[in-house]
């Protein structure tokens, strides 16, 4: 995984190489101090990852990641925390807290390790990944019972637990199997191998009513066979 670093701080930039070297899957490619020479490079490189400083003088790592148009995975390095949010919605892979531990370090490339063989496998995964806080949380598809949406967020029900995710429906549906959900309603769907009793104007999954609308009625039965 090739990555590079953006850090206005040489010292920064030296503990972030220090920390890469001890990585096996992670070439450090290139570090920068000048994030408009950064951008350069990345219009020539193909980069898998980026550790991007946050506070920066001449641009700060959230306008930066949001001006490119091809957009690597990106890890924020920073010494303060009132930007989180924000990286949070930018689908930040982890923001790292300066100082930060080796441990700390591995683990958010462990992290993007696994995003980036999720996003560039050729084989059919039985898993998807989302937003859990400033986590990226792995959810096999067959824990999944069901999905309701609520303006920007989604509610993962899982056999043992739920999680709650800022995501539009349509990001959602696009990440699911379609021939394992079907949409039963516009805030509603269901894995199809989870129903075990279908009404008129509900199905019933692990005991939990879940409404079904006209609208998505004759998916439904396609789905059913």
């Amino acid at each position: 995984m090739r990555a590079i670093a953006i850090d206005d701080e040489p010292m920064a930039l030296e503990i972030v190489k220090s920390h890469a070297l001890k990585v096996p899957f992670l070439d450090l490619a290139a570090q920068f101090t000048d994030a408009f020479k950064a951008l350069e490079y990345l219009q020539k490189e193909k980069i898998d990852l980026i550790f991007l400083d946050i506070k920066m003088p001449d641009i700060s790592g959230l306008d930066f990641f949001n001006s490119l148009s091809k957009k690597p995975l990106v890890i924020f390095t920073t010494a303060y925390t009132e930007h989180a949010v924000t990286s949070f919605e930018l689908d930040a892979v982890d923001y790292l807290l300066k100082p930060f531990s080796l441990a700390r370090f591995v683990k958010s490339c462990n992290k993007a390790y696994e995003l980036f063989n999720y996003r560039n496998s050729t084989e059919p995964e039985d898993y998807l990944f989302v937003k859990d806080g400033y986590d990226q949380l792995k959810i096999r598809f067959d824990e999944i019972l069901f999905l309701e949406a609520a303006g920007n967020y989604v509610t993962f029900t899982l056999q043992d637990k739920k999680v709650l995710t800022r995501s539009t429906f349509a990001e959602a549906i696009n990440l699911l199997p379609s021939e394992k959900f079907v949409r039963i309603h516009r805030s509603y769907i269901v894995a199809v191998s989870k129903i075990e009793k279908v009404e008129r104007h509900q199905v019933t999954i692990k005991g939990i009513k879940v409404p079904v609308s006209g609208a998505y009625r004759d998916d439904l039965q396609k789905a059913l066979g």
